[in-house]
């Protein structure tokens, strides 16, 4: 029998969760920055996001991890704006300019189902931090209209664990990142100095609410799925975060170690970063992987 989404079980409590978090934009601490700007009358915090939705993309998404692509792809709703200030951020025009279209969550919610019609197999939500309690107020409408696939929470990692904690029970898949750990390079590049220790804590408690990535014919339905993206330079760092996910986490981690990274926005500033990643360094963060004992989500 198919495992149901977790939401679906607990609507009374998705209710009563986001209409206590719509009530904190008075006074946002949404996330570690604990701005306590006033959202609902327009104060703007460090990740400037407003108090209504802005939407810079929505469609059947081909380039995440095949488990949440299928065939029919991955339901992805690109929101804007960020809580970091990654100095090579690829999506710079969505999470540092804004750029995209305000929607209410009646819309939200309509969209959830129009990817669910296309075939999606999931809705994942890219950079969801700010704008969670009217994602969940939009879930709430949807799943009373028929929503009934799984939700990814598609993050960056710096999250409040007091947030995380508090919507136990209603994310299938937890996506986040771990980007560093050295706390120089979070200070640097991310312009979030406690990052690392923040991100520790938080990926442990999404894996304790959900576990190891369960597949249903060959298909993400739950669980934690990590992504680490290869820097230039961060060799050593990088093993930190495999020894962190093998030794804290589970050896049954699904990690998508990535080669992917690209000197963008303001990489050229600082040298270290202004190249790619070699294949050499790519492969060694991988061998680590394995020798620790991860197996599952990369390849060298």
């Amino acid at each position: 029998m198919p495992m149901e989404p977790l939401y679906l079980g607990n609507l009374s409590k998705l209710k009563e969760v986001f209409q206590e978090l719509e009530a904190s934009l008075e006074r946002c601490f949404l996330c570690p920055r604990g701005c306590g700007v006033d959202r609902s009358k327009g104060e703007l915090g460090y990740c400037k996001a407003p108090a209504q939705l802005v939407i810079s993309s929505v469609g059947p998404h081909f380039g995440e991890e095949p488990p949440l692509v299928g065939w029919c792809g991955s339901g992805t709703i690109f929101l804007t704006h960020c809580n970091l200030r990654c100095v090579f951020c690829q999506n710079f025009e969505i999470s540092h300019l804004g750029r995209g279209d305000e929607v209410d969550v009646e819309r939200m919610a309509g969209l959830m189902l129009w990817l669910q019609e296309r075939g999606c197999h999931n809705i994942n939500f890219v950079t969801p931090t700010h704008y969670l309690p009217q994602i969940l107020h939009a879930l709430y409408l949807a799943a009373h209209r028929g929503l009934k696939v799984p939700v990814v929470y598609n993050c960056g990692g710096y999250e409040s664990l007091e947030i995380i904690k508090k919507i136990k029970g209603l994310i299938d898949i937890y996506m986040p990142d771990i980007k560093f750990f050295d706390s120089r390079a979070c200070s640097t590049y991310l312009q979030a100095p406690d990052y690392g220790e923040v991100v520790k804590r938080v990926v442990k408690e999404m894996y304790l609410q959900v576990g190891d990535l369960v597949l249903e014919d060959g298909l993400a339905v739950r669980g934690l799925l990590v992504r680490h993206l290869v820097m230039p330079g961060w060799v050593e760092d990088s093993k930190r975060v495999m020894e962190f996910i093998a030794e804290e986490v589970s050896l049954n981690t699904y990690v998508n170690i990535m080669f992917q990274y690209r000197p963008l926005y303001q990489a050229q500033r600082f040298p270290e970063i202004s190249r790619r990643p070699s294949l050499g360094e790519y492969r060694e963060v991988c061998r680590y992987a394995r020798e620790l004992g991860l197996r599952r989500g990369f390849s060298e």
